[in-house]
């Protein structure tokens, strides 16, 4: 299969996924729900999808294509309700979070799919341990050579988006002492990582075609790099957040990723080199470890900051961004979260301090999840 062309979208257009925790009520589990929910959800009038992942106890939901982040708010907003409503008549709840806290692998099931049965087989016990959640957010992109260079300028500013987003400290039982441990699961995957160094679409059209004739991939969906073009939809989808545990905290995120693609593509600060990526490995390792305390290293001048700090100087050039998409006061919450050091990933430290019990951190954060947006 050839590499599809990159179709015509808006710029600065957004959509948002969410990989979403299924949870039996009783003892907070993972619950192999997926396909009882997807039968009982009622979807008529929701804007957006609700479909399986790779095991049953997942479940994704999507909102359709968003000018602004309120919009897909209240998209999400909408299908958490008819999603909540279906959960309650199963017994089931729903969170996120990047990992459940207590789960483990070996008992997970494959949802009954013939790509996920793919996966499967190809990936054999590693499928199961992609019992992960992330939120990808999706950009509209004018043409694909403007993808291109935001998939390379935004590739800076992974760590941030780690560190925001980090809500999975907890893995089989432990506290990982990692911010973000969901990424670990991902990076075991031979085409996870980082995309290949092309500046123009036919440098990346020929880099696929090569990669398909060997017979590794058959098309964009086998790559879990970080960030990725996605041409049937004319967007570049950034993947490295873990899935907030509040439909609010979703969105405001995308709008941190929709305002930052808005200045990376329109002042376009940045001559992109191959040798960004030398200090991405340890970046992305540092911001998912420590989080806001990262120690980051800029790939130009080599000077060594303090993520949160990083995070901060950037801010001041986000605000001029902001105001054109609708964005001013998502951003101006998330400097106040900044200044604050709240996190998700924190928060599930503090419920575990406070309860001394994993499944019960996992039943407020299904409260959580159920909280009014005020977006």
């Amino acid at each position: 299969m050839a590499l599809e062309p990159f179709a015509r979208s808006q710029a600065f257009t957004l959509g948002i996924e969410l990989e979403m925790q299924l949870v039996d009520t009783h003892d907070y589990d993972l619950a192999p729900a997926a396909a009882d929910v997807l039968r009982v959800i009622d979807c008529n009038d929701l804007v957006g999808e609700v479909k399986p992942e790779i095991t049953q106890g997942m479940i994704e939901i999507a909102t359709g294509i968003c000018e602004t982040w309120a919009q897909a708010c209240g998209q999400l907003v909408a299908i958490r309700t008819a999603m909540v409503r279906a959960a309650d008549r199963l017994n089931v709840a729903v969170c996120g979070g990047g990992t459940h806290p207590f789960q483990h692998w070996s008992e997970r099931r494959i949802y009954d799919e013939p790509r996920y049965r793919r996966l499967s087989d190809l990936y054999g016990y590693l499928a199961k341990q992609f019992t992960v959640f992330g939120q990808h957010v999706h950009i509209g992109c004018a043409g694909p050579d403007d993808a291109l260079y935001l998939l390379h300028a935004m590739a800076r500013y992974v760590p941030h988006l780690i560190a925001l987003s980090a809500s999975s400290p907890f893995v089989q039982g432990q506290d990982t002492g990692f911010q973000s441990a969901r990424l670990n699961s991902v990076s075991a995957f031979p085409l996870s990582g980082r995309a290949p160094f092309t500046e123009t679409w036919a440098q990346f059209s020929a880099y696929f075609e090569r990669m398909r004739s060997t017979g590794i991939v058959e098309s964009m969906k086998d790559f879990y790099w970080d960030i990725r073009p996605k041409p049937e939809y004319g967007t570049v989808e950034v993947r490295v957040m873990d899935t907030p545990l509040t439909v609010e905290r979703a969105a405001l995120l995308a709008a941190y990723v929709q305002v930052l693609a808005h200045w990376l593509l329109s002042e376009r600060p940045f001559r992109l080199s191959e040798d960004d990526y030398l200090v991405y490995g340890f970046n992305r390792f540092q911001a998912c470890r420590f989080g806001l305390h990262a120690t980051c290293v800029d790939p130009e001048t080599h000077e060594h900051r303090v993520l949160a700090d990083a995070l901060t100087a950037t801010l001041p050039v986000l605000r001029e961004h902001a105001p054109e998409l609708g964005a001013g006061d998502a951003l101006e919450r998330i400097a106040e979260e900044l200044r604050a050091a709240r996190t998700d990933a924190g928060w599930m430290r503090l419920a575990h301090a406070d309860a001394g019990f994993l499944p019960e951190v996992v039943r407020r954060a299904c409260l959580r999840w159920r909280e009014p947006a005020s977006a």
